[in-house]
């Protein structure tokens, strides 16, 4: 016999951002090529992420029990206040050569595999990234019965990932706030 609603364990979220991933689709949208020329990914990166917006939105689907970012945090110092402000558990991804591209990708796959078998409260995913990397993951997410929701940038997301995930939520930033809309263009 199913326990009433105020007995039950909450379901908790867990939040993976491919942070970089998510800076470099803004930076892209304000200037093609801004950020694909070395010279201009390998420095200081001015904060276009909007950290509270996108906790914010994990949040709405219950309490953040996970919530890190993968990047090479070398050149993202700027955005630290608003990190720490939100328990952003960052994590470091040294780049082991000039083209390692997916190491972010895979780090966060694993964790988020991991984190599901360990902590059974997990009942929403939520991952900040567009690319179909992510496809694979997304397939184990469902198969647990978690339910996954997925968060990019419209010109720069994976229509296929969008596709896999129970809920997309296209980050778009609008004058001077941000707007998420799902991906069948409602407002969220």
């Amino acid at each position: 016999m199913p326990q009433p609603q105020h007995l039950q364990e909450p379901s908790f979220t867990a939040l993976y951002w491919d942070f970089e991933n998510l800076h470099a689709s803004l930076c892209e949208a304000r200037q093609e090529g801004a950020y694909s020329k070395q010279d201009n990914r390998f420095k200081v990166q001015e904060p276009l992420v909007d950290v509270p917006a996108v906790v914010g939105l994990a949040a709405s689907f219950g309490p953040l029990a996970i919530n890190r970012a993968y990047c090479n945090w070398q050149y993202f110092g700027r955005y630290r206040d608003a990190l720490m402000q939100h328990a952003v558990e960052l994590i470091q991804m040294f780049p082991p050569g000039a083209s390692a591209k997916n190491g972010a990708d895979i780090r966060l796959c694993l964790d988020a595999m991991e984190d599901l078998g360990r902590f059974g409260r997990i009942g929403t995913v939520v991952i900040v990234g567009g690319d179909s990397d992510f496809m694979p993951v997304a397939q184990k997410i469902r198969a647990l019965g978690r339910r996954l929701i997925g968060v990019g940038m419209r010109g720069t997301t994976n229509r296929h990932w969008a596709g896999n995930c129970d809920e997309f939520h296209y980050y778009e930033t609008q004058g001077q706030g941000v707007t998420f809309n799902t991906a069948d263009g409602s407002a969220a």
